[in-house]
């Protein structure tokens, strides 16, 4: 992994496509801009480690099952 410490207003270039900006720094934030081609997928991390959201449909099995354990 690289590490830079990086200035507000300042960019990094990532390959010929891709510039990343320091937007804005306060404490406990530091807020980036990605500039890339949109064939490019960014998506953050977090997101892609989430548990998939169930249908409307599971929500509604669930409920329907929960209990009913006796008419089983």
């Amino acid at each position: 992994m690289l590490v830079l410490s990086r200035k507000l207003g300042t960019s990094t270039l990532i390959g010929q496509d891709i510039r990343v900006v320091i937007v804005e720094i306060r404490p406990g934030v530091v807020k980036i801009g990605i500039e890339a081609p949109r064939n490019v997928p960014i998506v953050r991390e977090e997101i892609l480690d989430r548990p998939p959201n169930p249908s409307p449909i599971d929500r509604i099995d669930d409920r329907h099952s929960e209990g009913n354990d006796a008419h089983r």
